[in-house]
């Protein structure tokens, strides 16, 4: 599947970075007031590594380590997956679906020129989220609460809206309320 735009046309060209002696308190600070869920480490005008606010929780609360004292290389992810800005957002989105990842550095022969997020297709692309939640639904599908049996529940074709209670009418799953306006 093709989206018609290329990972260069909707990437972060000037993203918010860091370097690797960047205290974890001034990654937080820095995420807040940028509003951003992730940094990347510069060295020297490269990247060489990302964190993201799942690092910070696992990798820093999680141990317990000081974040007013800890470096963000002590956590930051060294291994990093990249992707070309001539490349369709498909195939981006379907990088981050198989890896599991919402954020992907842009290299252009090598050389960093940008930074995509999952934020940033689904700006351009919103139809392309069932891609990426099909992963995550699948995933989290022990976690979620069971109301009735699978035939009774889910969304409801009349308004949208989730319910424990659909019954079939014509050939649509309807709620409670879309039954009686029926």
């Amino acid at each position: 599947m093709k989206t018609g735009y290329k990972v260069g046309d909707c990437m972060t060209i000037h993203p918010v970075t860091v370097k690797k002696e960047t205290t974890l308190k001034e990654c937080a600070d820095l995420m807040k007031d940028k509003h951003v869920g992730s940094l990347l480490v510069d060295e020297k005008g490269k990247v060489v590594g990302i964190v993201t606010e799942q690092d910070m929780v696992r990798k820093g609360m999680a141990a317990l380590l000081d974040p007013a004292k800890t470096p963000v290389e002590k956590i930051m992810e060294t291994e990093l997956m990249t992707i070309s800005p001539d490349k369709d957002l498909f195939e981006a989105l379907k990088q981050m679906r198989d890896y599991n990842i919402r954020h992907l550095p842009v290299l252009d022969k090598g050389k960093f020129v940008g930074f995509l997020t999952i934020k940033d297709i689904l700006k351009i692309q919103p139809q392309l989220f069932e891609i990426i939640a099909e992963k995550f639904e699948l995933r989290e599908e022990a976690r979620k609460p069971v109301f009735g049996s699978e035939e009774d529940e889910g969304t409801c074709d009349g308004c949208g809206n989730y319910s424990a209670d659909l019954e079939e009418i014509d050939g649509q799953k309807l709620c409670p309320t879309c039954r009686e306006n029926e």
